[in-house]
């Protein structure tokens, strides 16, 4: 049996344990720095099941999202975790924005997406009537679910399928030994492993330089995305999921209303650059990872390219109107006064080429006997168990 060293205990590294483990050919043993699984990207977002309707055609992160989707649903109907499948809506509000909902339409029937249906106005009057669309597409297979049950869930199961977790247990060191094992090093422990699979989100490419003293491939940049609350009195305006078609130049996708799986109703998120890789607040701020963003090549001539996107957001984190004026273009009778801070807020790990090109599809590597999983933005919790499967198949299989 060989031993597997997986570093991250966000959802992806969760899942992949618990693939491994499933196997039973492998000793999965899991390193998580923080004290809890989940502290970070996985848990702090909003819970959206996404099914594949925004990715290019072919790519990897359309395949997996498809299939991730139905397996994630699946393991939620097993593990009898809280989910619901309640359908969207993506919202057309002019002629520009019509054109590229038809091209998302065709992007998810490509990708194999099922009863995509273009709303009548007295269909969406009955579905959400307090939304205003020139043309509104339903997508009945996307849905909500509780991720930090999931990752709940999926520590249990690798437990029971004889694997480690290890929290509060940084990785410091990854290190080759002669006899072709590597030596993982944490505060206090020490131990030798067959493979090495890296799942540190936030940090991927750091890590990927410190455990192969290679250049990573690609940038980290954090994007903190911001949400507000709906009171509860004003909670039926949004019955459902409803999102705005978004830029087809940019990974975010833009301001939305979000039916929590608590029952909650959240809208958000915006996109702005985060001054501390973990920075969920805008006073958070580390100067090492502010000057490593800001003196990155690829992040000068992306804020070059996209500069009135990049203030526009800014806006948006320091003035709540710039917020709310987002909100109204989907429900008009939204009011400041509807909204109450202390939303969610998450920070999204954006990978960013030197040429300031964001890197859309998710990018997995393989050093030796390390495998770094460099990129896995939206919708990889949706696609995590689908994610982890291709990673066995296609890295660590022989």
């Amino acid at each position: 049996m060989k031993e597997v060293a997986v570093i991250g205990g966000g959802i992806l590294g969760l899942a992949i344990s618990y693939q491994l483990s499933l196997t039973k050919k492998y000793k999965v043993s899991l390193f998580e720095k923080e004290t809890a699984v989940g502290k970070h990207q996985s848990g702090n977002n909003s819970g959206v099941l996404h099914c594949g309707l925004y990715y290019q055609p072919g790519s990897l992160k359309a395949k997996l999202a498809v299939e991730g989707i139905r397996e994630m649903v699946s393991f939620c109907e097993k593990h009898q975790v809280n989910h619901e499948i309640c359908g969207k809506i993506v919202v057309a509000s002019d002629e520009r924005e019509e054109n590229f909902l038809t091209n998302l339409a065709d992007r998810g029937e490509k990708n194999g997406l099922k009863g995509l249906k273009y709303l009548t106005d007295s269909e969406l009057k009955v579905r959400e009537p307090h939304v205003k669309a020139k043309k509104a597409l339903l997508v009945p297979e996307e849905g909500i679910v509780d991720f930090k049950q999931v990752m709940t869930t999926l520590s249990d199961q690798i437990k029971l399928n004889n694997g480690e977790i290890f929290l509060g247990q940084p990785v410091i060191s990854c290190k080759k030994l002669p006899s072709g094992k590597t030596i993982v090093k944490t505060s206090n422990l020490e131990k030798e492993f067959d493979l090495v699979v890296s799942c540190s989100g936030l940090f991927s490419d750091r890590n990927f330089k410190n455990f192969t003293n290679k250049k990573s491939p690609i940038k980290i940049v954090p994007f903190r995305g911001e949400y507000l609350h709906i009171a509860d009195e004003y909670k039926h305006l949004v019955n459902h999921l409803i999102y705005p078609v978004p830029d087809p130049q940019y990974p975010f996708l833009g301001v939305h209303f979000t039916k929590m799986i608590n029952g909650a109703r959240e809208v958000g998120p915006n996109a702005v650059l985060a001054l501390k890789r973990e920075g969920y607040k805008n006073t958070d701020f580390s100067l090492a990872d502010t000057l490593d963003t800001l003196t990155y090549k690829g992040f000068l001539n992306f804020l070059t390219k996209n500069f009135t996107f990049a203030i526009g957001e800014f806006k948006s984190s320091i003035n709540r109107n710039e917020f709310i004026r987002r909100a109204k273009k989907l429900i008009p009778e939204a009011e400041d006064y509807m909204f109450k801070s202390g939303g969610t807020a998450g920070v999204r790990a954006q990978a960013l080429d030197e040429n300031g090109e964001l890197i859309m599809d998710f990018k997995i590597e393989r050093f030796d006997n390390q495998i770094h999983v460099l990129n896995a933005p939206s919708p990889g919790a949706t696609a995590s168990l689908a994610i982890a499967k291709y990673i066995i198949e296609n890295y660590i299989n022989d």
